[in-house]
């Protein structure tokens, strides 16, 4: 496969548990709210406004004009397959983590969506969603919950959307004269691919329905938020797992990022350069996880086994190049299998988007 780089509409931070306040000694008692914050109900509306005009303009192409209302809501309703199916995926996964933390009596504030302007350039439409916890959970035990708790309930709903999505695409004979962005593989998602579509992925050209397209931005929201490093959901695991090895296994895969890019470059391989982002991200919000009151509890067995159950999903929705650019035939020769396409390089445009309200794989 022929060299790529980052796209500058690459998700970034999609999602996490958010770093805390500074340690307290006893977790503040949860103050019962009568209602939801204006804020928090208004920036949900607005990324679920962005995300929309984000699959209309995957669907159609077309922009959404304030001077034309009655069109622009018709182009709207054709972006709904995507936005509903990964708004659920955003809302599941901070939910877990904010029911959790409720059980818990941890002080943590409602989910804020982060949306993103300019589909074209910002093709999925947000930047995500955090909470914020304004106490610290007094163990590693309570720590694990609420961290594992987001990812896990965001696979209850990126599965299914996965499944139903991939059901509803369109299987066709691979094409290979066109470029353009590309989606990669992560064990699961192939997997899945292979079951419901009955044939092997790399071989065929799927022409990816939006709900789908939303559940593979769902197992890649679960891979960010589990990266073993600093208090990302991941962080959060691996202290629990490993409290004193934390900062070391934290650099560790700091350095892996780099060499993620850095390798394939040298040797002229395909490369996904948002790892340098995470690796710069990492080291900016730190590499280090605030010690727990109880640091020396362990894991009981059944958490114990949670805990490598969740490195393992960490593993199968991991790609090592999740996005990259593909050239059009007779461009850089590519020294890989095919991968799934989203968008294509066609004469007179830098991209084009499918009609049909599909995505290209």
């Amino acid at each position: 496969m022929e060299q790529a780089a980052a796209q500058p509409g690459a998700p970034g931070v999609i999602t996490e548990i958010p770093r805390h306040e500074p340690v307290e000694m006893q977790a503040a008692p949860i103050v019962a709210r009568r209602r939801v914050p204006t804020l928090n109900v208004a920036l949900f509306l607005l990324t679920l406004l962005t995300t929309t005009m984000a699959g209309a303009y995957a669907a159609v192409g077309a922009g959404i004009s304030a001077l034309h209302p009655i069109v622009s809501l018709r182009l709207l309703s054709a972006g709904l397959s995507f936005s509903i199916p990964l708004m659920a995926i955003l809302l599941a996964h901070e939910m877990g983590h904010y029911l959790t933390s409720r059980r818990y009596r941890v002080d943590t504030s409602l989910p804020y969506f982060i949306p993103a302007p300019f589909p074209s350039i910002f093709f999925v439409g947000t930047f995500g969603a955090f909470i914020r916890m304004r106490s610290m959970p007094r163990s590693r035990r309570v720590m694990f919950d609420i961290g594992a708790a987001g990812p896990w309930a965001g696979m209850l709903v990126a599965i299914p959307c996965v499944i139903i999505g991939l059901w509803m695409s369109e299987v066709g004979p691979l094409e290979t004269s066109r470029g353009g962005l590309e989606l990669g593989n992560s064990l699961l998602f192939l997997g899945l691919s292979r079951w419901v579509l009955g044939v092997n992925p790399t071989l065929v050209e799927v022409t990816l329905h939006p709900i789908a397209f939303a559940g593979w931005l769902g197992f890649f929201v679960t891979t960010l938020n589990l990266l073993p490093v600093g208090q990302l959901d991941g962080g959060h695991v691996i202290y629990a797992l490993f409290p004193r090895q934390h900062r070391r296994i934290s650099t560790l895969f700091v350095i892996t990022c780099v060499l993620m890019v850095a390798v394939p470059l040298a040797t002229g391989y395909s490369f996904w350069g948002g790892w340098l982002l995470w690796a710069v991200i990492a080291v900016v919000l730190g590499l280090g996880h605030p010690s727990t009151v109880d640091r020396d509890t362990p894991l009981n067995p059944v958490r114990r086994v949670a805990a490598w159950a969740t490195v393992v999903l960490f593993i199968v929705t991991f790609s090592p190049v999740p996005l990259s650019f593909s050239f059009p035939e007779g461009g850089p020769p590519r020294r890989e299998s095919q991968v799934y396409d989203v968008m294509h390089s066609v004469p007179g445009h830098v991209l084009h988007v499918p009609h049909r309200g599909s995505v290209r794989i």
